[in-house]
């Protein structure tokens, strides 16, 4: 590594110490306390300024004969053309030659370094510009005219070279001029400023034909909102009120789906109002409300309920404000179709006012928005839209063709296979009904049936069959209903006491004895019920005695036991309504029914004691009813038969456990029959007797 005093290859014959840089020590602040005198930025920059040196500017020349501006203007050429070699591309160096040559005085030098610059950048119009000025500025009108002719040929998109150029005409009063350059510019189809500007060069000399012509080619140039607005505008203050009307029924034609569509009808409107057209004005409005997206017409509804509340009645004004829900209604459906909510509250909207062409088309979009997925769930909402359609067809617009039209469309959406309504089917099978179309109405049913059987189908069909009194198709329907659904009881209990109610005591039979016959039923215990009330209401009483006996093999439970002996008891009560018996036989009766009844309930506790013996408040309820029975026979019963039988109740505690372990006690009431208090009393004595042995035999040792 080289030392400092040696010569680095790099610096010459520098050395490295020579060319460091020494930077100031940092001084150490030792006193931090501000000073007494404070000195502020404004002082500070103040004292620089007056401390300031003069500028130092050369001294100026002054140019005495002939010679020396000879000599000058030679060598400021030369140092022109110097510059221009070196930076030939720089605009603003060819601007100061030629402006220097203009304050020469020589302006077929200057025209010539303008030309020159224009050789090199044609596309700069700010050169143009400049050039256009200078000719100008020297009155050269001719030279003028001739640059802005060159420039707006060669730049034609450049509004600005259009714009001196005919501000040079018409100051020199040369309209004609002025128009035909206008007319070369309109070729090329500028934006609309300038056209705006050819219209007003019109009405200043007070051209009126020929602004009006120049707007009909503006509005096919630009056929926008604001240009046709502009056109009745300018007609409008020129009072021709039926040219405006005329302009704006030709820009409505044109442009009424344009998405600025919304400011031309307001115009319109405006238009209309203040020509005191009020009717006109508020069709204006409805047909704009009526046409534009309800997105985009926010606005329109302010104008128009503003509208209404100036120069409309009450029922203008009410529409008015339906129309601004209806609206929000709009906005809402637009943003989730699927909100089914929205559209009920909309199509309550549309019912109320009445239009039954508009109610309808909300109804046909409500129901276009068939849910994604064929899940149940999903439709159960969408469904209701179309019941009420079906409904308002039917009620309020009271049109059948139609009501049917849409039970038909609906019934053909739903898939079937997956999952069906049973409340669609039933609401066009009524229909049908109301219009006294009674094959139509079964024919509905019997699709139903096929297609998605439910357990409403079938009893509204059996209902409806019934009233009118057909037996054969109630047992037709029946049998179907039992052959799709073998476990429903309802339909077993109905289909016999319909056998019942026509006298067919047999047919109702063998449907009670199909019925339990069943491997699985929803609800057995209301089949045999029903099945032995049948049997009790026709005084079978054997047949009863050996249906509970049946039930009894399948089920011990505590209601078959007490039903049985509550039968039992009361199995002979109707002969009491024989008065020829005696009262000695009755007497008999009343014994017999309560032997039997009593052996029904000594068979019942003797199962609850030896096979069900955990079954304790079962068998104490058991007890209690048996209790009931002995006492309700009077003289004939035997209540100490019974209350010898009887438990004591015990109120115990018991430890709950959890997951955590032990969490407390808690009470609960627990049986204690006689038997379990002798067997009790036998171990004390067992266990006392073994004490006393052991006690005896330790003292004889």
């Amino acid at each position: 590594m080289a030392s400092g005093k040696d010569p680095d290859p790099s610096l010459g014959y520098l050395t490295r110490k020579d060319t460091e840089v020494k930077l100031p020590r940092p001084t150490r602040v030792k006193n931090k306390t501000p000073a007494p005198v404070q000195i502020t930025a404004e002082q500070i920059l103040r004292e620089a300024r007056e401390r300031q040196e003069a500028e130092i500017r050369p001294p100026k020349q002054k140019i005495t004969d002939s010679t020396e501006l000879a000599d000058y203007r030679l060598r400021k050429r030369k140092e022109f053309e110097d510059l221009i070699r070196r930076v030939r591309w720089n605009t603003s160096v060819w601007v100061k030659y030629a402006q220097w040559e203009e304050s020469q005085k020589d302006f077929n030098r200057a025209r010539s370094v303008w030309e020159r610059a224009l050789e090199v950048d044609y596309k700069n119009h700010t050169l143009w510009l400049k050039y256009a000025e200078v000719e100008m500025r020297n009155k050269f009108i001719n030279h003028a005219r001739n640059v802005w002719d060159r420039a707006v040929s060669l730049l034609p998109r450049v509004d600005q070279l259009w714009y001196k150029y005919i501000h040079m005409e018409e100051v020199l009063g040369n309209v004609a001029g002025a128009r035909q350059i206008f007319e070369r510019w309109m070729n090329w189809m500028p934006d609309q400023q300038g056209w705006l500007s050819y219209i007003k060069f019109e009405l200043r000399y007070n051209e009126v034909e020929r602004a009006r012509a120049i707007f009909e080619r503006f509005v096919r140039c630009h056929p926008k909102v604001g240009a046709w607005i502009r056109f009745a505008k300018f007609e409008m203050k020129n009072g021709e009120v039926g040219r405006a009307r005329n302009v704006y029924e030709r820009a409505v034609e044109i442009l009424a789906d344009d998405e600025e569509a919304e400011d031309l009808f307001v115009a319109f409107a405006e238009f209309e109002e203040r020509c005191k057209e009020t009717e006109r004005a508020r069709c204006i409005y409805k047909f704009a409300l009526d046409h534009i997206p309800k997105g985009r017409a926010e606005d329109l509804y302010k104008k128009f309920l503003a509208f209404e509340k100036q120069y409309g009645d009450r029922e203008g004004i009410e529409d008015a404000i339906v129309g601004k829900r209806r609206f929000q209604y709009e906005d809402e459906v637009r943003k989730n179709p699927l909100n089914y909510d929205s559209w009920f509250d909309y199509i309550r909207l549309e019912e109320s006012v009445g239009n039954k062409d508009r109610v309808r088309e909300v109804y046909e979009r409500a129901i276009a928005n068939v849910p994604p997925a064929e899940e149940k769930r999903y439709w159960q909402r969408y469904i209701y839209l179309w019941i009420n359609y079906a409904l308002y067809e039917e009620l309020e617009a009271d049109d059948v063709e139609r009501t049917r039209e849409v039970y038909r469309e609906c019934l053909k959406l739903i898939p079937h296979k997956k999952f069906s309504f049973a409340k669609i089917w039933l609401l066009a099978a009524q229909f049908e009904i109301r219009q006294l179309n009674l094959k139509g109405a079964r024919l509905i049913l019997g699709n139903a049936i096929g297609k998605a059987p439910k357990d409403k189908i079938f009893k509204k069909y059996i209902e409806i069959e019934l009233q009118l009194g057909n037996i054969d198709r109630v047992r037709k329907l029946y049998e179907k209903y039992i052959e799709w659904a073998p476990e429903n009881c309802y339909a077993w209990i109905k289909y016999a006491e319909l056998e019942k109610s026509l006298y067919e005591i047999e047919r109702a039979r063998g449907i009670f004895e199909l019925a339990i016959a069943q491997p699985a039923l929803d609800m057995p215990e209301e089949l045999w019920k029903a099945y032995i009330e049948f049997e009790i209401s026709e005084h079978e009483f054997e047949r009863t005695r050996e249906l509970y006996e049946r039930l009894l093999d399948r089920t011990k439970h505590l209601k078959v036991w007490i039903s049985y002996a509550q039968f039992e008891a009361s199995a002979m009560e109707d002969s009491n309504e024989n008065s020829d018996l005696t009262e000695d036989y009755l007497h008999e009766k009343k014994k017999q029914c309560l032997q039997c009844s009593r052996r029904v309930f000594e068979k019942a506790v003797n199962y609850f004691r030896t096979a069900a013996p955990e079954l304790k408040e079962e068998r104490a309820m058991l007890l209690e009813e048996w209790l009931k029975m002995e006492a309700g026979f009077g003289e004939l019963g035997d209540v100490s038969i019974v209350q010898s039988k009887l438990p004591k109740k015990l109120k115990k505690r018991k430890q709950i456990m959890t997951e955590d372990g032990p969490a407390g006690y808690e009470e609960y009431i627990d049986y204690l029959f006689p038997e379990e208090t002798q067997t009790t009393n036998l171990k004390i004595l067992e266990a006392a007797y073994k004490w006393k042995k052991q006690k005896v035999s330790t003292d004889d040792d």
